[in-house]
């Protein structure tokens, strides 16, 4: 009795247990169908269309972890073709990262593969929140091979909302987890933060403040914390580090430019830099200014202040060349002012500087004005030199010196427009026209996606008491000028920027004007010619001494090239 009364199961005990049982069933099922849900189940295979002709695909798998470390969260919205298949309306309430490597190349014509994995998270620390839009193609000049590794995950929650599946806008948000940190090559300037959804503290750790909002904007938005720099606006300050090359270590100068070897003694007016007010230009690099041209051409046309900065170019230039042989002319010629036309090419860069000469950038002929034949300038007919000029990577064009009534006889019975001379016209309509004619010329022959076109504004002369021909002169000056009696621009300036505006094609001013108009001291005056020549011709106070002002003018160019190219 005492045997089967220990095996005996009570009621009670029964109950207990099956209810432990079917509580431990239930609970069991409850996790199961949670985890379930809250693991969001993604296409094998995703196709984003960055333009036409790209087909970036992404494989994405699901882990599950609690914390996100050293991420990038990424929003990007482009134009053009994107997205064409469809894929809106897709959000989660958990996060996504880049798991193991992904690849990022914005430029055209490549993939974009990606390994995604989802997983749930709790925290998120180290994140960047950015949100970068581009038309087109994104980032066409700076970030191509842009990978990550080994990441962990993050919680961003709603973090891809109502993807557009129109072909004309794509907002996508990608959580890329970073231990490298290889995203320095990031172009920051293609790139807006969004302050609103992070903040950061000292350890470097931030916290997500809210989901991200896709920007519903169809053109980009630019940054307004970094302005265009004025660069005609500023001082000269005295730099003893000055000049970037001198007379001896530069062939290429000649005679007329030439001042120290013509005898001038005085040395201060190769040392002054130019210093904007509002910003600091880069000094000089000659290595770094033939890697920007390398394997192009840059050309320079117009009169002989023109020459005179593609002389100081090449001058410049030399400074990073180490066997002087690896620089020739191409045909030979050495340089003086009786040959108007020249292309030196730099051997070991692949690449040429030219100048071109074109006192008007239109045709200078004749014509027949009664019995007579007489020279005119056709203010509606391209320089006939133009056709060398279209092919190439770079021009810097001028004309404005030659733009003076007595050079232009005064406007009677010269300027000429079809089979029509006029019998007078004045030099500001003359010079309006013959702009209108070169920049019709430019928007027809000209392609902006090859060629990089810039116009240098006029540069003063400095004649003192009568002019070029008249015994003017400015022998006496060795310092630039405190300031300047100039208050409004130039005539001929105002209307190359009225010109400009009515064309299609981009032209940037090199707005040297100002500027120069305080280095009354930099003129060759009586040292433009060999001590041993007459000086029946009067002083030089149009052109520039060599080293001198040119140097700065090709400075600022120099600033612009970089700009561009990192700008791109």
């Amino acid at each position: 009795m005492e045997k089967q009364k220990s095996f005996s199961i009570k009621p009670t005990r029964f109950m207990v247990f099956s209810f432990t049982i079917s509580f431990s069933l239930s609970l069991l099922a409850f996790f199961s169908i949670w985890v379930i849900h809250s693991t969001p189940i993604l296409h094998q295979e995703t196709h984003f269309e960055f333009g036409s002709g790209h087909d970036p695909v992404g494989d994405f798998s699901t882990n599950s972890s609690n914390e996100v470390k050293d991420a990038i969260l990424i929003g990007t919205q482009l134009k053009e073709s994107v997205n064409t298949s469809g894929f809106s309306n897709f959000s989660r309430k958990d996060s996504l990262i880049l798991h193991q490597e992904t690849h990022f190349d914005f430029g055209s014509g490549h993939d974009l593969v990606g390994d995604f994995s989802t997983n749930s998270s709790n925290e998120v620390e180290d994140a960047i929140l950015i949100n970068t839009q581009s038309k087109e193609s994104v980032n066409t000049s700076g970030v191509s091979n842009f990978s990550k590794k080994d990441s962990d995950l993050s919680d961003t929650q709603d973090s891809f909302s109502h993807l557009n599946g129109s072909v004309s806008e794509l907002i996508s948000s990608v959580l890329i987890a970073h231990k490298q940190k290889s995203y320095k090559s990031l172009d920051l300037d293609e790139v807006v933060i969004n302050g609103n959804a992070l903040i950061g503290n000292e350890n470097g750790s931030e916290s997500l403040l809210g989901k991200v909002e896709a920007s519903k904007n169809s053109d980009i938005q630019e940054s307004t914390s970094r302005k265009p720099c004025d660069v005609s606006k500023g001082k000269w300050v005295f730099d003893d580090s000055y000049p970037l090359y001198t007379n001896v270590t530069c062939p290429f100068i000649d005679e007329g430019f030439s001042c120290q070897t013509n005898g001038r003694l005085d040395k201060d007016y190769m040392k002054w830099r130019w210093q904007p007010q509002d910003c600091d230009i880069p000094r000089f690099n000659a290595t770094a200014m033939l890697n920007l041209i390398r394997g192009k051409s840059l050309v320079f046309v117009g009169d002989s202040i023109n020459r005179n900065q593609w002389e100081s170019m090449l001058c410049l230039l030399m400074g990073a060349i180490k066997d002087p042989k690896r620089v020739y002319e191409a045909r030979g010629r050495r340089i003086t002012k009786e040959k108007g036309n020249y292309c030196f090419k730099f051997l070991d860069y692949k690449c040429t500087v030219e100048f071109y000469v074109s006192h008007y950038l239109v045709h200078e002929g004749k014509a027949r004005v009664g019995k007579k034949r007489l020279q005119t300038l056709r203010i509606d007919t391209m320089d006939r030199g133009a056709s060398r000029w279209k092919g190439a990577d770079i021009i810097v064009f001028n004309t404005a010196h030659w733009w003076s009534h007595f050079k232009t006889k005064s406007g009677v019975n010269y300027y000429q427009e079809g089979q029509q001379v006029h019998p007078h016209l004045d030099v500001s309509t003359a010079f309006q026209k013959a702009l209108m004619t070169w920049g019709s010329w430019l928007d027809k022959y000209i392609d902006p996606q090859k060629t990089k076109v810039f116009f240098r504004s006029s540069a003063p002369s400095h004649f003192r008491g009568g002019q070029w021909n008249a015994g003017g002169h400015c022998r006496e000056a060795s310092q630039p000028l405190n300031e300047t009696a100039r208050t409004t621009p130039p005539e001929k300036n105002i209307i190359l920027e009225e010109v400009l505006r009515q064309m299609k094609i981009p032209v940037t001013i090199l707005n040297i004007t100002s500027l120069s108009d305080y280095r009354v001291d930099g003129h060759p005056s009586v040292y433009g010619r060999s001590p041993g020549k007459s000086s029946s011709g009067g002083q030089d106070c149009s052109h520039w001494c060599l080293p001198g002002v040119p140097d700065t003018w090709n400075e600022l160019l120099y600033f612009y090239l970089q700009s561009n190219t990192q700008g791109t």
